[in-house]
């Protein structure tokens, strides 16, 4: 772990921010990722003096040399996480130490510095601190935060940098369903794969996502909303979506998630939805699914539900899998009744409907 000083953040006031007019229309229909918030938190880190200069700066572009290392060698991770408004008023994160302890052993993997957990809680209740007001109200919205951090070093060469920026944005995000929970189909990628033994697939980089995005073309093409990879190796084991996890119901009432091979992405909304279902009563493994056990499966009705989880859409069913030549739907294409009670179960908790037994939910703005 890098070690850091105190966090002690300055606050540079943006002279010009959004009027309350302004503000109102954007919260009135948010979208996702059109918007940014008045501010943004700033902070850098030198081999000499580790982390250091925590600001709150006026929300705008930054300037980089021609020459900047990430420009060139993609040595940068991020995150993603939201602040929930609740009814009496408060705001709230979820589960943020599990973002920064997942920061943290990204930033490890693409040699950077490791952010210390009080940072990087401290720069998002600072931001928030700063603009609370756009935090929105109302079914299933939040602010959308991203913490990310690059190789800023102004250099041409293959090390790790010497100076890298952390920077945290906010973003006001409206459903992810605003007509309700639509399920989607997923198309099965047979000629790309997301990640390999040994690489980046359990890192949080923008690499990963610009790997995924041509199959994603395909899959659009294909009429379906995702797309499906399996491993490099054998090409025979379901890994993980573009940006999901996945998760099948079984008639007997067993869930299973595909086991973390060092090639997928922790997510943290997996592991949530893996405490939840067995709070409900449901035996959950966690193995290798191969692609044959998926169709045949939804086929011989063994296979009862499938869906996906992440961040921005917390759960979302998945009507049927896709490729050339064939098509295995699940649940006659409906959303089945587990992924339902369990998204309601998650999303209760984020928003303060439900007990929060797990202690998962952080407290940062309000009474």
């Amino acid at each position: 772990m890098t070690s850091a000083p105190p966090f002690e953040p300055t606050v540079e006031r943006n002279p010009h921010p959004r009027t309350a007019g302004e503000l109102d229309a954007i919260l009135a229909d948010p979208g996702f990722g059109n918007h940014f918030t008045d501010h943004m938190f700033l902070a850098k880190w030198t081999p000499d003096e580790g982390w250091a200069y925590p600001r709150i700066v006026p929300y705008g572009p930054l300037s980089l040399d021609p020459a900047t290392a990430v420009l060139h060698y993609a040595q940068e991770v991020f995150e993603g996480l939201k602040a929930y408004a609740h009814d009496d008023g408060s705001t709230w994160l979820f589960r943020p130490e599990a973002n920064a302890e997942r920061m943290q052993r990204s930033s490890h993997r693409l040699a950077l510095p490791e952010l210390p957990t009080e940072w990087f809680i401290g720069s998002i209740r600072s931001l928030l601190e700063v603009d609370g007001r756009w935090v929105p109200r109302g079914e299933e919205r939040s602010l959308y935060l991203r913490p990310f951090m690059f190789a800023s070093e102004r250099f041409l060469g293959v090390r790790p940098a010497q100076h890298v920026t952390y920077g945290l944005i906010a973003s006001p995000a409206g459903a992810y369903f605003p007509s309700g929970v639509k399920p989607v189909s997923i198309w099965l990628s047979t000629e790309f794969n997301r990640a390999g033994p040994g690489g980046t697939g359990a890192a949080k980089c923008g690499g990963n996502y610009a790997s995924s995005l041509l199959p994603q073309q395909e899959a659009t093409e294909h009429g379906c909303a995702q797309v499906a990879f399996l491993d490099a190796a054998e090409h025979k084991w379901v890994e993980e979506l573009g940006g999901m996890n996945l998760y099948f119901v079984h008639a007997d009432g067993s869930i299973v998630t595909p086991s973390l091979s060092g090639s997928i992405l922790e997510g943290i909304t997996r592991d949530s939805i893996i405490a939840l279902a067995r709070d409900l009563g449901h035996d959950v493994v966690e193995r290798r699914v191969s692609i044959d056990e998926w169709r045949e499966g939804t086929a011989d009705g063994s296979i009862t539900e499938v869906f996906a989880c992440g961040t921005a859409a917390v759960v979302t069913p998945v009507k049927s899998l896709k490729w050339d030549g064939g098509e295995a739907v699940a649940a006659d294409g409906e959303a089945g009744k587990v992924t339902m009670d369990l998204r309601s179960a998650l999303v209760d908790i984020q928003y303060g409907r439900a007990a929060d037994r797990h202690n998962w939910m952080t407290r940062v703005l309000g009474p």
